[in-house]
């Protein structure tokens, strides 16, 4: 089965990027990395401590050898996952947990088949029929589809397997954060000082605010905005179990227009990290796009950078990151608001584990992951200083 469905375009424009090593990179986005990360909530428990806890409960877990907060559990596979005559489908982003051994909750059910009673074997599939675990049907499909919550299918084998974070006693008490290694660099590039002004242009679902509020130790003001009222919900509920919301302002708003609809904001720091492609993220249980569809995001993304630039202060920092690996929604963006906004310039952001392999005329300045040589999800940050 073709799980990856690119136009020829597209395939050039990632040409740019890997040249030879376009068919390993396309290859590495069918399968995790080796390791599942976490955030540890400084603010609640010491890292080193939070590890020790797990230990003790026989859990496989190790601390990150660069970042302090970071820790990860091992993943293993790919196992075989038969197709049992009953069958449970979810959609997209349910998918990517159940295929690491999570069970299937309620809200990612899109359909099930064949009869399916509580009790039965199933196989969970995605969309698209590819199936990603073996469970048992624990409550009524079609009423938790209609009732959007609690555990539809206990997963008992799944393509690969690895800790279930959101499972643990840790994770509801705000102990802990999935997120990607370099995701979590965002925020260190960022470095917010007590009492900067911080604005999340794309926050939800909070992922990077959570981690500003914890290494500044609560000492900045965030403003965090997402267009969408829900995801917005959603952020509030997660910076809530971390206990963060005391340090956050959350805002609905199309922030391409924050100068317009925001002119009161005079930023320290912004952080950028807009829709994008997200052709870095892995594993990819199907995945369709175009060049056409390239263009179109580079468009947004060129406007929420330009947007950044305006409510930052003389001195500020803006970070730009993205989960996506095309020159064009990334150096190429970069570069086009530098050459409009003469007062910005690109700083250098040194990371031990991802020197090198960026494009442009900055490229010694940028950052990237690669997925097949860093055993991450692809990933792109730029730091951009605000001279005048």
């Amino acid at each position: 089965m073709t799980l990856l469905h690119y136009d020829e375009e597209l395939l050039r424009s990632l040409g740019r990027v890997y040249g030879d090593e376009l068919p390993r990179f396309l290859e590495s986005l069918l399968r995790p990395g080796s390791r599942l990360y976490a955030r540890v909530n400084v603010l609640r428990v010491d890292p080193g401590e939070l590890v020790d806890r797990l230990r003790m409960r026989n859990i496989e877990v190790y601390r990150d050898e660069e970042l302090p907060e970071a820790i990860y559990f091992r993943i293993y596979g790919p196992y075989k996952v038969g197709l049992k005559d009953k069958v449970v489908v979810v959609d997209k982003e349910t998918a990517e947990s159940v295929v690491l051994g999570a069970n299937v909750y309620a809200p990612g059910v899109i359909k099930c088949y064949y009869d399916v009673r509580v009790g039965d074997e199933v196989t969970v599939v995605t969309r698209n029929g590819f199936p990603v675990a073996e469970g048992v049907l624990i409550t009524d499909c079609h009423e938790a589809i209609k009732r959007r919550r609690g555990v539809v299918v206990e997963v008992h084998r799944s393509l690969y397997r690895t800790a279930r974070i959101r499972d643990l006693p840790e994770f509801s008490e705000g102990l802990i954060y999935p997120q990607s290694l370099p995701a979590m660099y965002v925020a260190r590039i960022l470095d917010p000082g007590p009492g900067d002004l911080v604005v999340d242009l794309c926050a939800a679902p909070g992922g990077k605010t959570g981690h500003v509020v914890e290494i500044s130790r609560g000492r900045v003001h965030i403003i965090a905005f997402d267009r969408s009222k829900n995801k917005v919900e959603r952020m509030v509920r997660e910076l809530s179990r971390l206990g963060h919301l005391p340090y956050v302002e959350t805002w609905v708003a199309d922030t391409r227009y924050v100068h317009e609809d925001f002119p009161w904001i005079r930023a320290d720091k912004v952080l950028v990290d807009p829709p994008c492609s997200a052709l870095g993220v892995r594993p990819k249980l199907g995945d369709r796009k175009t060049y056409r569809d390239i263009l179109t995001l580079r468009g947004y993304q060129a406007q929420f950078l330009r947007a950044a630039s305006r409510i930052l202060k003389p001195g500020g920092t803006i970070v730009y990151s993205t989960c996506t690996v095309t020159l064009e929604e990334n150096e190429e963006v970069v570069e086009e608001i530098i050459e409009e906004e003469r007062c910005l310039e690109v700083s250098e952001v040194r990371i031990g584990r991802a020197l090198g392999g960026a494009y442009g005329h900055y490229r010694n300045s940028y950052t990237r992951f690669h997925p097949h040589i860093h055993d991450t999800p692809g990933y792109f940050i730029a730091k951009l200083t605000k001279k005048c």
